[in-house]
């Protein structure tokens, strides 16, 4: 295993350089290998877990589910709140930041970002949630693709440019999902779900946050500094196709679903008949209606 880190190391140091000396020996950072095996062990669980659970009750989950979103919550008020104090503090430049300029500041930068790192680790709890939960119709495309990537790309990030221009998405990230995350701890407790009502604006918020970090990234570009631009490029193309998927997530989720509900309206709803309301549904509609869950 050694050998196999040695090599894959002199690779990366060919095609990108050399590294950030900063975060040398620090927790999964030295080597690739335990990110990439944590990647294929997700996607196999992702594979495997719905085969397993076909014939077996779903669990119910309910208070690890408040603790855990609660806990993700916390973790990431914390790192939005260091964030934006460590940029304050050295002074970063919002058109273009390079990694050594900010002094102390940079460490504190590397240092929350790297539990923003671990953080993307911890988010694939959701993933085996939906599994054990048996709400497989959540398991999208999309929510499959952000997770699946999101750990490998920071791995590269903490590794390369672990602070300066890398720090905008992380800090809007962070803040997006201190209300998703509550949200969803909320929505755990039955007798809270009547009162939730921000939903549909956490994927707008996710899809403005896509929208400023292009348009944060493009001004390194056009000004640019000692960041390195190969990384601005990369993380626009990124960005774009999470703007694809998450535009494409919001009209299935809630354009398609309010026309529906107009034409039923229009039409006379099969749930109204005989004078009366049908409040009860089989399973198989409340699956169709539960609403999907991203990042």
């Amino acid at each position: 295993m050694e050998l196999v880190d040695k090599t894959i190391n002199s690779y990366f140091d060919v095609w990108l350089g050399p590294r950030d000396p900063r975060v040398k020996g620090w927790l999964l950072l030295e080597n690739y290998t335990p990110t990439f095996i944590f990647s294929v062990l997700y996607l196999l669980i992702v594979w495997l877990g719905p085969k397993y659970m076909r014939n077996k009750q779903p669990f119910s989950c309910r208070g690890i589910l408040v603790i855990y979103n609660l806990g993700l919550t916390l973790l990431s008020l914390y790192m939005f709140y260091e964030l934006v104090t460590g940029v304050l503090e050295g002074g970063y430049n919002f058109f273009c930041q390079d990694t050594h300029s900010g002094g102390e500041a940079d460490m504190k930068i590397i240092r929350v970002l790297w539990w923003y790192y671990f953080s993307k680790l911890i988010e694939f709890m959701d993933t085996f949630f939906f599994i054990l939960r048996k709400n497989n119709h959540q398991i999208t495309v999309l929510h499959v693709y952000h997770h699946a990537t999101m750990l490998n790309i920071w791995w590269f990030v903490m590794n390369w440019v672990p602070c300066g221009h890398s720090y905008f998405g992380a800090t809007l990230n962070s803040f997006i999902h201190v209300l998703m995350y509550s949200y969803y701890g909320l929505s755990a407790v039955p007798a809270m779900r009547p009162y939730l009502w921000w939903k549909k604006y956490i994927t707008q918020g996710q899809l403005i946050q896509f929208v400023l970090t292009i348009f944060q990234t493009s001004c390194g570009v056009v000004w640019p500094c000692a960041f390195p631009q190969g990384w601005l490029y990369f993380q626009i193309s990124y960005m774009i196709s999470l703007i694809i998927l998450f535009t494409n997530f919001y009209i299935q989720t809630y354009n398609k679903k309010a026309s529906s509900r107009r034409k039923e309206y229009q039409n006379g709803s099969t749930a109204i008949a005989n004078g009366y309301t049908n409040s009860f549904s089989s399973p198989e509609n409340n699956v169709k209606q539960r609403k999907q869950r991203k990042d």
